[in-house]
């Protein structure tokens, strides 16, 4: 038996204007079920940061025919839930490791770890916090601040603070992106195996989908078509290797 999604959309699309264009982003069906990676890679403009801050509760969606959530109390109507319901399932459910870390200078690693935490109100779960730290190897950098680490050092502070509460789904927007392609390996192997050990969801945006190929469930593209003064973008799943005809 094939396990129930964690997020499931059909037919949603979301639009803005963006000076004198209007943008659509269509998704016509996506699944994203648990301990699976899913990569999306596309160019500039095509909508994949349209995505992301729709499928991580940041934006809601102009129509969808459906966008449920599933959460540790049942399964949620996106499109009906209050904006406080949808904050708490945010802060709950979604990781987030940003292309440069998205570290806040003046903390320290620790501090940045635990920004989930603290913005639940709750206290860190230190075997939880030793636990991440140990197996990212940053056990020895808690009292450090960003500035002190290197790139690939700052990136594994953005794994442990995006699992440190557990989330369904973890979204990573180009996290290799800024690494050489050893550190850039190491980082990949250590965000996908955790997130999977986790149960959790990973999403990935990348312009090196060829870094992943070995480990995605699916990857999706966009196709744009423009029409006067309109761009749709409809997301599409890609063929994988192997099923290329």
């Amino acid at each position: 038996m094939n396990p129930e999604p964690v997020i499931q959309v059909r037919n949603l699309k979301r639009g803005f204007r963006h000076l004198d264009t209007h943008f659509i982003l269509h998704v016509p069906l996506l699944d994203l079920c648990p301990a699976s990676t899913l990569v999306f890679q596309g160019a500039s403009g095509c909508g994949k940061s349209t995505l992301f801050d729709t499928l991580g509760l940041i934006a809601r969606p102009d129509t969808a025919d459906e966008f449920r959530v599933r959460g540790k109390n049942g399964i949620l109507d996106i499109l009906s839930a209050s904006e406080s319901h949808l904050t708490r399932l945010r802060s709950r459910l979604i990781g987030y490791v940003l292309q440069h870390g998205g570290l806040i200078p003046s903390l320290t690693v620790f501090e940045n770890i635990v920004i989930p935490c603290r913005l639940q109100g709750d206290r860190p779960d230190m075997r939880r916090l030793n636990e991440l730290a140990e197996r990212l190897g940053i056990g020895d950098q808690m009292r450090k601040k960003p500035s002190q680490l290197s790139g690939g050092q700052q990136q594994r502070v953005a794994i442990a603070r995006a699992l440190i509460n557990h989330p369904t789904v973890v979204l990573a927007d180009e996290p290799t992106g800024q690494l050489d392609q050893f550190t850039a390996g190491d980082v990949r192997d250590l965000l996908v195996n955790m997130v999977r050990d986790e149960g959790a969801t990973l999403l990935v945006v990348t312009h090196d989908p060829d870094l992943f190929s070995a480990h995605v469930d699916q990857s999706y593209g966009f196709v744009l078509r423009k029409n006067n003064r309109e761009i749709h973008s409809t997301l599409v799943s890609l063929p994988m290797k192997g099923e290329e005809s």
